[in-house]
């Protein structure tokens, strides 16, 4: 039983609900005082120690059913139905088997039949259910990661059983009954019982293995959706999937906020400096009885974004303004500004409000900006070169978003080149391909110069990378 506990919490672990070494050291206690034999008890007990977020509820009880609930009974009830099938036949079952089970005691010692066909023949469901994990576990179906695999760790299950070979045994076994003098009526349906066994045997492996799926990858079509979404363009996004969008958004930040978080960690505990290790255990022979750390603090940037937040761009300014928001521990300091034709700064929009609300309210131009006129990159850039220079030295990181489409106006880029002296790099995003840069009224290919990164940005895949090379 601890084995199972201990695999479960594993799944829990894997399905993204964080259960601690403690936590499962309360659910053991628990179930030293508790009965396993409710079911409704067993589960809370887990339910209570392991599972900490209202929201986790939802994924703690799929996967306790899918991992606690009998697989016996599934196979119970598809070796039920062949017998529910003959009967429609008009075949009795039980006196088939009645009439095989005494032509088989006349036959004993003459018979060679492996261990999944007696199985089969005497449906004895519990050693098939054990031959079904143990094939199954031979097989690697606890690696399967997707429903395209499903097919392939079915076949290699069926093969490890052998049932090709059971087929072959029982197969013979009807031949051999038929000549020991069953009538062919009989012969004729142990033929048919045979068959359907055989069938009803690969679908139950089949299913097992979906279980396997669901209980390894439970939310296995949610994290598919979440995949393409992430490569979907921005441009094409709906309504509905713009509010998924958000916490695929959320999901991503959080990485990357681990990993920030274990790498503080890190860098607090320190490197090992061995030459400085050496030089001060000369006296000991170089053995190091006093072992010197080094620390290299690595000090946070600055981030000032200028968001176009033009129609044409709006999803990628809001996506870009969340995944910077929800790192915003990772920079001393963000100034946000955005523009369509004016520029202003919604910094303050930000304080005030949560991320979500500050987002719409800085596409809507935070009371800053008239969002409703055509873009004009030059003068927004030389409105931040006249008013906001002073906020960029060397450890700022200047991030702007936009399609350089300039409408056909003075692109200022010198403007962008002073911007690029001072500070530590430029980022640009932009959803258009470089294959556009330069045509039409894009004036992308002027900036191009004066920018450190510029990069394609049309979803959420391109905008990951981006944001992992500011932070890490």
């Amino acid at each position: 039983m601890q084995r199972k506990v201990l695999e479960f919490a594993n799944l829990l672990r894997k399905s993204g609900i964080r259960v601690s070494v403690a936590e499962g050291i309360d659910a053991f206690e628990a179930l030293d005082v508790l009965s396993i034999d409710n079911r409704e008890l067993f589960k809370n007990a887990l339910r209570t120690t392991m599972v900490k977020r209202g929201d986790e509820i939802s994924t703690f009880d799929q996967i306790f059913d899918l991992y606690w609930s009998g697989f016996y009974d599934s196979l119970r009830d598809s070796f039920g139905a062949v017998g529910d099938n003959m009967a429609s036949m008009d075949i009795d079952l039980d006196a088939l088997m009645k009439q095989i089970t005494e032509m088989l005691a006349e036959m004993d010692g003459d018979l060679d039949l492996g261990e999944l066909a007696k199985a089969l023949l005497t449906q004895d469901l519990s050693q098939l259910e054990g031959m079904i994990r143990d094939a199954a576990q031979q097989a690697g179906t606890g690696n399967i990661e997707n429903m395209l695999q499903v097919g392939f760790f079915s076949r290699r299950t069926v093969e490890g059983m052998g049932m090709d070979g059971a087929g072959r045994e029982l197969e013979s076994l009807a031949t051999r009954l038929e000549e020991a003098g069953m009538s062919p009526e009989q012969v004729q349906a142990l033929r048919e019982m045979i068959s359907a066994m055989m069938e009803s045997l690969r679908k139950v492996v089949r299913s097992f293995t979906e279980r396997e799926l669901q209980t390894q990858n439970h939310d296995y079509m949610e994290k598919f959706r979440q995949e393409m979404l992430t490569e979907k363009s921005f441009y094409h996004l709906t309504e509905d999937e713009i509010a998924r969008m958000r916490e695929v958004v959320h999901r991503l930040a959080q990485r990357i906020k681990n990993i920030l978080s274990i790498r503080r960690r890190r860098d607090k505990k320190g490197k090992l400096d061995l030459h400085t290790t050496l030089r001060r255990n000369m006296a000991t022979g170089g053995l190091p009885f006093k072992v010197i750390y080094k620390h290299r603090r690595k000090e946070r940037p600055k981030l000032v974004i200028l968001c176009d937040v033009s129609s044409s761009v709006a999803n990628v300014s809001r996506f870009m303004l969340q995944f910077m928001y929800s790192l915003q521990e990772a920079f001393t300091r963000i100034r946000c500004f955005v523009f369509v034709s004016d520029l202003g700064e919604v910094t303050p929009v930000f304080k005030n409000a949560d991320v979500s609300g500050a987002i719409e309210k800085a596409l809507e131009g935070g009371d800053v900006i008239n969002v409703y006129t055509r873009s004009n990159f030059g003068l927004a850039f030389n409105i931040f070169w006249r008013d906001y220079l002073s906020a960029v030295d060397k450890r700022t990181t200047v991030l702007i978003l936009g399609d350089a489409r300039n409408n056909y106006n003075d692109d200022k880029a010198w403007c962008l080149r002073d911007i690029q002296a001072k500070a530590k790099n430029v980022v640009w995003l932009n959803p258009e391909s470089p294959s556009a840069w330069g045509f039409g009224d894009s004036v992308m290919n002027r900036y191009l110069p004066y920018t450190d990164i510029a990069e394609e940005c049309r979803n959420l895949r391109q905008l990951a990378k981006v944001v992992d090379s500011i932070v890490l």
